[in-house]
């Protein structure tokens, strides 16, 4: 393993070049994704990424755990199930995703309608917030996907989402993360989604949430005949 990731770095002094060489293979930025909200399971990153190969997903681990960007602990009984979760460090590569993500949704090829996983609904969410149209909002948002529940909050002009009991909030969205993405990022309709999601408690709040994560405008297509 030692001997390919020699062959892999771009022997450049740059730091970005060192980035690359460190999380630039295929699959080492989604894992890092995955765990960004906190430690999972081998078979929960899976289920996270499934397009991801067992045999793949363990090259992944063992070369993020190598740079010092993730570690692996057991968990004491009755768990006693091995974990992955980010160092310190590792964590801080958030900024990462959303510099990342706010320039590649501008991307003229990019298709929209694609699964994410809960945790990068979560990531998307912290990353698209318009802060300049929360306004007075002071209210509590509870998102259910299936067995993961996160809560965020709107207080003095600030949005906060993390991994939290969802019961409780002001509303409380469950059901598919991507039926939710459709509507905040395609401006579906939530009527078209009534057997995919359910919301509970103040509707009208859940709607104007739903208008706070404008997307940037598309950059220029430069391709001959492609689509603006």
């Amino acid at each position: 393993m030692k001997s390919q990731t020699r062959k892999r770095a771009y022997q450049d002094g740059c730091a970005v070049a060192h980035a690359l060489d460190i999380i630039g293979d295929r699959w080492a930025m989604p894992i890092m994704r995955e765990l960004m909200l906190g430690p999972k399971r081998f078979t929960d990153i899976r289920a996270g990424l499934p397009g991801l190969s067992a045999n793949v997903l363990t090259q992944r681990l063992e070369e993020l755990e190598a740079a010092s960007i993730l570690v692996r602990r057991r968990l004491p009984p009755p768990a006693a199930s091995q974990i992955y979760e980010l160092t310190d460090w590792g964590r801080e590569s958030e900024i990462l995703f959303q510099v990342l993500g706010r320039w590649a949704a501008r991307s003229p090829t990019m298709e929209p309608g694609k699964p994410m996983s809960p945790v990068s609904v979560i990531l998307s969410l912290r990353t698209m917030i318009d802060r300049s149209r929360i306004g007075d909002m002071n209210a509590t948002i509870g998102l259910r996907f299936g067995e993961e529940e996160f809560l965020g909050s709107f207080r003095d002009g600030d949005f906060h989402i993390d991994r939290g009991a969802a019961a409780g909030a002001d509303v409380l969205i469950d059901g598919d993360q991507n039926a939710l993405v459709a509507i905040i990022y395609g401006g579906a309709p939530w009527e078209g989604f009534a057997g995919a999601l359910r919301v509970e408690g103040d509707r009208a709040l859940a709607q104007r949430f739903a208008r706070l994560f404008p997307l940037p405008p598309k950059a220029p297509s430069t391709v001959s005949g492609a689509a603006g």
